[in-house]
């Protein structure tokens, strides 16, 4: 790569988003995941959907045992382990997939990470500091996200003085905190946390819409805009399933934006979408 290249180091792998953006795809093996209703419970559904989402553009694969959606509880990490380990242990030998774990819990990620995965998207921010040194000792890219409050207890009454300055101070420190802890700056990601401790169409759509505020902190930003509420609460109440055009509609105003990833889970579509945005910024 030239010096003006630009790439996520993982587990000593370069990811490459110079002049495209990353497609995270979104796999979630839970029995209550808010988007598919727990089809990927099932770990041989798991890998061949992650299989699938490979052939269609997915950059990344991001594996998630425990539910985040709003007022979801938490699972005990025996429990997440049992659920994402076995997904990430095949996906790593039959595919070469940059595998990311989904969690916040320290032990979660170290298990994972040792079944094969590279990366830890953690939507606390880092708020256990044993998460940062886990990263570390295992050379793991981190994703880092913002999110007010918990899943279960963030969209009560999220408030800030300023929703994209308040987010980026929170990211910028965090990103400062990873690299004190010895996570590689090349390693490090961040994630505004689109519909985690936001309101629908105030907060989010402020994100969205100044995107290249928390672009410019310097980091590579990923964006989560996929299925979500915002989405549905501007298409008429539409439920996760039907919000494939808003969803493009929001991916592609993430990419003009400057997001630099983004997490989805209808992978063939996104990417096509992703494609022609990249053509159009990248021109």
């Amino acid at each position: 790569m030239t010096s003006s290249s630009r790439a996520l180091l993982c587990r000593g792998r370069l990811l490459d988003y110079t002049h495209r953006t990353l497609i995270m795809g979104v796999l979630n093996v839970t029995p209550d995941s808010f988007s598919d209703g727990g089809a990927l419970h099932d770990p041989a559904a798991a890998v061949a959907a992650g299989r699938r989402m490979l052939s269609e553009g997915a950059h990344i694969l991001d594996i998630g045992g425990e539910s985040t959606r709003p007022g979801a509880d938490p699972v005990e990490e025996r429990e997440e382990i049992r659920r994402v380990v076995p997904v990430i242990e095949t996906l790593a030998d039959v595919t070469e997939a940059t595998i990311s774990v989904d969690t916040y819990k320290p032990a979660v990620a170290e298990a994972a990470l040792a079944a094969g995965a590279h990366m830890v998207n953690d939507i606390t921010g880092l708020a256990d500091a044993d998460m940062a040194d886990v990263a570390t000792r295992n050379g793991a890219a981190v994703a880092i996200m913002h999110m007010q409050g918990s899943p279960r207890t963030m969209q009560d009454s999220p408030t800030y003085d300023d929703v994209v300055t308040d987010i980026a101070a929170f990211l910028q420190e965090r990103a400062n905190f990873a690299r004190e802890r010895g996570v590689d700056a090349r390693s490090i990601m961040v994630d505004p946390g689109i519909g985690f401790g936001k309101t629908a169409l105030g907060h989010n759509l402020d994100i969205l819409r100044r995107l290249d505020e928390l672009a410019g902190l310097g980091w590579p930003l990923l964006v989560g805009p996929s299925r979500k509420s915002f989405i549905g609460a501007i298409l008429d109440d539409a439920p996760p399933g039907d919000r494939l055009e808003g969803t493009a509609a929001a991916v592609a105003i993430a990419i003009t934006g400057g997001a630099h990833a983004v997490r989805v889970h209808d992978v063939r579509e996104m990417s096509r979408v992703a494609r022609v945005a990249d053509a159009i910024r990248y021109a």
